[in-house]
């Protein structure tokens, strides 16, 4: 076995019949209809089947990240939890940063009961004055001792509502340039100077929030990497983030393009009849079907540790796409599509609720913003993966401090 200090990973000879005979084994103990879901996502963590590419005793078994695609597809056939489900911001973001950058004691504390659901989790980046440009955040932290003071306010954080712990982002250095002066914490949220305010969506629910923070103490022990090295800690969390929101593998016909043929299913003859209609909604079957197909390609090709640029493909074909699929579905519908009764004015408990065609209408409008915009998924492509120049940067070389701020 080699080791991989850098992402708490460890290459070893772990195979496909390894991973299966353990899945047996967990649904052999744990029968998934009638054991609580924290129970029996326990027990997968504990067999290594959560993230099989950390390390032993962090839920994996060091082994090639591909072979997640052999436990999910185990495991959903006898209808298991859904880890990602449960703490999606958690799961896809936030673990993969706490084991790459967090001490043994944080990998410890937090990435079971993280799997589990049992602790939800939230990611604290944006703010009103950057959101793309996430470098160029202002809020503060302040060494105080063996503790840091936390002020600041960020903005769309998803489930933060419901959310025990997030990862934050502040400005530890505002006379260094503005990617060397940041560092990662662990925060919070229910420190009674955290205050979560909802921010209410089109589709009448508040799954997003604004945090506001106000001399807020972390102890250091709760930093994640290195004072001032929280950019470099940040872009494990990014490039997870948007292989989390666009490169997950479902079963065929799944998804968006269910929801459409749903539709489909329930339109009058004469709709169906539509020669225009019925090339309309192959096209868009074949277009989820490359997606997920790319999407396995890049898994099997993906390595351990923080994931490329690539995944900015996956990211920005899905937005793309389940909004050409939500506008279909709707087209169909005709006048019902209007009919819409789902506003609720509630704080939902998980993210991208999809159960309607009304309501997915609605919410995938979002996905060409959140997770980084399209604009900015199409910057990454052109010059990381093409090799395109990039866009000029005048701030590049200037203190924080000195850049001019609206």
């Amino acid at each position: 076995m080699v080791g991989n200090a850098a992402t708490g990973t460890v290459a070893s000879s772990v195979s496909e019949a390894d991973v299966l005979a353990r899945c047996e084994e967990l649904l052999d103990r744990h029968d998934p209809k009638a054991t609580p879901a924290a129970e029996f996502l326990g027990a997968q963590f504990d067999l290594g089947l959560a993230w099989v590419h950390f390390a032993e005793g962090h839920g994996g078994l060091g082994a090639s990240p591909k072979l997640q695609n052999v436990i999910a597809t185990r495991l959903g056939r006898e209808g298991a939890p859904v880890a990602y489900a449960r703490n999606p911001i958690g799961y896809g973001m936030c673990a993969p940063t706490v084991v790459t950058h967090g001490t043994d004691e944080q990998k410890r504390r937090y990435l079971r009961p993280l799997f589990t659901g049992e602790e939800v989790w939230c990611q604290l980046f944006s703010e009103p004055g950057a959101g793309s440009d996430v470098a160029g955040l202002s809020t503060r932290a302040v060494r105080d001792g063996d503790e840091w003071v936390l002020n600041g306010q960020k903005v769309w954080t998803t489930l933060a509502h419901v959310a025990r712990f997030g990862i934050v982002i502040a400005r530890t250095d505002p006379e260094n340039v503005k990617h060397k002066g940041l560092t990662m914490f662990v925060l919070d949220m229910h420190d009674p100077a955290v205050e979560v305010r909802p921010l209410v969506q089109i589709t009448g629910e508040a799954e997003f929030n604004e945090v506001y923070m106000t001399d807020v103490r972390i102890p250091d022990a709760e930093r994640l990497g290195d004072v001032g090295d929280g950019w470099r800690v940040s872009l494990t969390t990014l490039m997870n983030e948007r292989v989390s929101i666009g490169g997950q593998i479902a079963p065929r016909g799944s998804g968006m393009i269910a929801l459409a043929l749903s539709v489909w299913q329930r339109a009058d003859a004469e709709t169906r009849a539509n020669p225009v209609h019925r090339d309309r909604l192959a096209e868009l079957w074949i277009e989820q079907e490359l997606l997920r197909l790319t999407n396995i390609r890049a898994s099997s090709n993906r390595k351990m540790g923080t994931p490329g640029p690539e995944g900015s493909v996956g990211k920005l074909v899905m937005a793309e796409l389940n909004q050409r699929i939500a506008n279909f579905a709707v087209n169909i519908m005709g006048m019902d599509a209007t009919l819409f009764d789902g506003y609720t004015f509630g704080r939902p408990s998980r993210a991208l609720d999809l159960s309607t065609p009304q309501k997915a209408f609605l919410r995938v409008q979002a996905n060409s913003i959140e997770g980084g915009t399209s604009n900015i998924m199409r910057n990454i492509l052109g010059e990381r993966v093409l090799g395109l120049p990039g866009e000029p940067r005048n701030d590049r070389d200037v203190p924080w401090s000195q850049v001019p701020r609206n």
